[in-house]
C-alpha cells in the first residue's frame, strides 16, 4: 500500500485519536507521548504541509499505528 501525502496536523489528529498527547511545542515541531504497560512512547511530529514519506514511516513504526489508520 502506498503512504498518502499527510499535513503534520492531520497526523497530529490521528495520533490523538490513538490516545497520544500533546506535551510541547517548539518551532514547528510538536511533542507527542503516550504512557503504555511498558513504556512511555515519544514522537515528534513537524508542523508541516506534508510530511516526508521517510519521516512518516518512521513515526508509523515507532508509535504502533498501521498504514490504514492514516485513511
Amino acid at each position: 500500500m502506498k503512504l498518502p501525502q499527510i499535513s503534520g496536523k492531520d497526523l497530529i489528529k490521528i495520533l490523538r485519536r490513538n490516545g497520544f498527547v500533546v506535551v510541547r511545542q517548539k518551532g514547528s515541531h510538536i511533542r507527542l507521548e503516550k504512557n503504555t504497560e511498558k513504556e512511555t512512547i515519544k514522537i515528534t511530529v513537524p508542523n508541516h504541509k506534508t510530511i516526508k514519506k521517510g519521516t512518516l514511516n518512521q513515526i508509523i513504526k515507532v508509535s504502533g499505528l498501521k498504514e490504514e489508520d492514516l485513511i
